[in-house]
């Protein structure tokens, strides 16, 4: 097996190393989330974040990223210690190289037992804010979403 070498779409992820304030509409003000990301040798991408999920109890999330250039597609995967489904990720940039978007199946919230198709989004505001958003795909192949969370680097 030949060694990875970073390629341009891993130096992509690499403007997410760093330490991470994160807020969402669903936070309190005295909740706090921090999510620190950090690069494996330049072709992983890891972050973890610990905080209080809205409506009380300590959390951790751990998500990982990287870029497959066989497949030609960014992949990664998503835990956290508030459920037990991994979530696996494949995805690709938008054009103007701000938008990393993740397609993943899983759980459908509204239905139990069923699953149902998500995209999320890791969209870069400036070096030092993005937001992440998830949606759920509808019947009509549109997208809904129903979270959002804006990230800011810390000092």
């Amino acid at each position: 097996m030949e060694t990875a070498k970073a390629l341009e779409e891993h130096r992509f992820l690499e403007r997410l190393v760093g330490v991470w304030d994160v807020t969402a509409s669903e936070m309190t003000a005295d909740q706090q989330w921090t999510e620190i990301v950090r690069s494996l040798h330049g072709i992983w991408f890891v972050a973890e974040g610990n905080g209080e999920m809205p409506g009380g109890g300590a959390a951790t999330t751990m998500l990982t990223l990287g870029y497959n250039a066989a497949k030609g597609k960014y992949i990664g995967s998503w835990i956290g210690s508030m459920m037990d489904h991994m979530w696996v990720y494949e995805g690709d940039v938008s054009p103007d190289g701000k938008v990393l978007s993740l397609y993943t199946r899983g759980p459908d919230f509204q239905n139990q037992g069923a699953e149902q198709d998500y995209r999320e989004q890791i969209i870069f505001v400036d070096d030092d804010h993005r937001t992440f958003n998830s949606a759920a795909k509808q019947p009509d192949g549109s997208w809904k979403q129903f979270m959002e969370a804006h990230y800011t680097r810390k000092p």
